[in-house]
């Protein structure tokens, strides 16, 4: 495994102000299955590349926050939108509307 993530392409990471749309392109990169939604490891991965501290618990309460339908994943616009709110208030990512 240590050996397939040298040759995985290299994340881009976002700008410190980014649009709501930036933002979707951005964790967009983590979906690693394609299946359109973001589990609890792939949001783990995302906020491990920022570099943040306790990545694993945050994303848990990340997904208990946003997670609306309790399917464990993050797959629809309204919990997409519930992530983003989460990100600005509580991980204090600059997003912006447009």
């Amino acid at each position: 495994m240590a050996i397939m993530s040298c040759f995985e392409l290299p994340v881009q990471q976002p700008n410190r102000d980014m649009s709501v749309q930036e933002f979707k392109v951005w964790i967009k990169q983590f979906d690693m299955d394609h299946d359109k939604r973001i589990s609890p490891e792939e949001l783990t991965e995302a906020l491990e590349s920022l570099h943040m501290w306790f990545s694993s618990w945050k994303a848990r309460r990340v997904m208990k926050d946003a997670d609306v339908d309790h399917t464990g994943f993050i797959d629809n616009k309204k919990e997409v939108e519930k992530l983003v709110k989460y990100a600005q208030q509580r991980l204090h990512m600059k997003i912006h509307q447009s």
